[in-house]
């Protein structure tokens, strides 16, 4: 799944948590934060701590990974600086 924008990652996380049957409050205990900060996720606040949103990511059973940056950054070998 492709996430641009705060509002999909809401809408992403809200989806999830009502297809496994959670409520914000589960969600919220599950993942080690408050309610208010769920509801702020699934509202796609931009102003969201990561640390947090990893939280509730993971608590869904999800993970967030980055594509793209292999192209452009070539993984760094010391071996081959001169």
């Amino acid at each position: 799944m492709q996430i641009d924008t705060p509002t999909q990652l809401g809408q992403a996380v809200r989806a999830t948590r009502r297809a496994l049957a959670l409520t914000q409050p589960q969600l919220a205990l599950a993942a080690g934060v408050g309610v208010r900060f769920v509801v702020e996720l699934e509202a796609g606040k931009s102003t969201l701590r990561l640390e947090n949103i990893l939280r509730v990511v993971q608590a869904l059973g999800g993970s967030l990974a980055i594509e793209g940056f292999d192209d452009i950054n070539p993984p760094h070998n010391p071996a081959s600086v001169k």
